[in-house]
């Protein structure tokens, strides 16, 4: 099954699972951080919007006027029924439907470790910002995210130890992950310094890089995740387009 059918057969998963209340990392995490660095904003795209709760908080900070978009029937006719101010479109990534300098700020919000064709969407997203516009980019980590990595639990050694493994870092690589029973979403990791030259390639260069420790309502849900509390779940990092 392609990626995008994925994300329509399975979009009620993150609906249901990641939005309107639903996440801790989100309310205690995600969208504080949004609030931040989105404040004073006044025409804002939100690429990736899923059911548009980033476009809802941006409309209630303040801004005149907020786009959400995603690739997913699914999403956007949930986005358009919850409503809240922002209007919604369906559409990728990689070919933005808007002229040049249409906004001042852009925000993806763990959207691009979905998306394959991450050159052209970089590119699309320096193009549709106004100079000095920000670019508000989220993403899972890529220590997090590199294939095979994960909590170690070693018993053979003497005495015991807990350690955090990573896998094959520098090598990019697309996986189909089962989320939860039954649920199979697409991930692309790649290495953090690939999106840093692909940001600063288009002219979006860095201002500032948060790498947040799990918020303590995740690891209220998530027990097992506590003894790896130093490693961070969540990267995100602030461009302005010069």
């Amino acid at each position: 099954m392609a990626s995008d059918d994925l994300w329509e057969t399975h979009a009620e998963w993150w609906i249901d699972g990641f939005t309107d209340g639903a996440d801790p990392e989100y309310e205690e995490q995600i969208l504080p951080l949004a609030a931040a660095e989105l404040a004073h904003a006044q025409r804002v795209l939100d690429v990736g919007c899923g059911d548009g709760q980033v476009s809802r908080l941006a409309v209630k900070l303040g801004a005149r006027r907020v786009i959400g978009l995603d690739p997913t029937w699914n999403q956007v006719k949930v986005a358009q029924q919850r409503g809240g101010g922002a209007s919604f479109v369906r559409s990728g990534a990689a070919a933005l439907p808007f002229p040049d300098a249409s906004f001042d700020a852009v925000v993806a919000c763990l959207v691009f470790e979905h998306i394959r064709d991450v050159d052209d969407a970089i590119a699309e997203v320096a193009r549709v910002l106004e100079p000095g516009g920000r670019f508000c980019f989220f993403l899972n980590h890529p220590l997090l995210q590199t294939p095979n990595s994960g909590w170690i639990d070693d018993q053979v050694l003497d005495p015991p130890e807990q350690y955090w493994r990573i896998g094959p870092y520098l090598i990019e690589d697309e996986t189909i992950e089962e989320v939860e029973k039954d649920v199979f979403i697409p991930f692309i990791h790649r290495p953090l310094s690939r999106y840093i030259n692909a940001l600063a390639d288009n002219g979006l260069l860095l201002e500032r890089m948060v790498e947040p420790a799990p918020p303590p309502g995740f690891l209220a849900k998530a027990a097992e995740y506590e003894a790896a509390a130093t490693i961070p779940r969540l990267l995100y990092l602030r461009t302005c387009k010069r």
